[in-house]
């Protein structure tokens, strides 16, 4: 597997991938993160694109899997407050966002994880209290639970996480 930056030319098995990712995550108990609302939307995904912050997994060819990634001091708006824990540090970070797999292949959420670790060895993640699945990658992957940030302008609560790798900083 590798994986590289996105392309436009990516957009419909992106958004192919997350049709999945929302029936998949309705059938293990957790239809109303992505579900109700069909997100991520078509240009969400088209303006991380053109960020360059979205990345797919490719094996022997195929897409099987996307995620958002950035890195950098203060880059996730939502992450400024948490309630009823605290962040590890105090540091540059990274965050991996809307991760999904095609369903084709197992452990493409962990390759992007470890990918993610080695460019930016501090990172930070939040899910849906509902989302078992995440939060057993996480806790796999030897995530600490944080706290509760908020998304959606203050109102939809996730559970956030944190990992360091080996105490650095990028």
């Amino acid at each position: 597997m590798k994986i590289r930056k996105t392309t436009i030319s990516d957009i419909d098995p992106i958004m192919a991938i997350y049709e999945h990712a929302r029936a998949f995550m309705a059938e293990h108990g957790n239809p109303t993160q992505w579900g109700p609302r069909k997100w991520p939307p078509r240009e969400l995904i088209l303006q991380d694109i053109e960020q360059k912050k979205s990345y797919v997994c490719e094996n022997d060819g195929s897409i099987v899997g996307t995620f958002f990634f950035d890195f950098g001091v203060d880059i996730e708006p939502t992450y400024r407050t948490i309630e009823d824990g605290s962040w590890s540090a105090d540091k540059p970070y990274g965050i991996i966002h809307r991760i999904a797999s095609a369903g084709a292949m197992k452990g493409i959420g962990q390759f992007c994880i470890d990918w993610a670790l080695i460019q930016c060895p501090y990172l930070r993640i939040d899910t849906h209290a509902d989302n078992m699945v995440m939060q057993g990658l996480l806790k796999k992957n030897g995530f600490r639970y944080c706290g509760i940030i908020y998304v959606e302008n203050g109102t939809s609560p996730r559970r956030a996480y944190d990992k360091m790798k080996n105490g650095g900083t990028r």
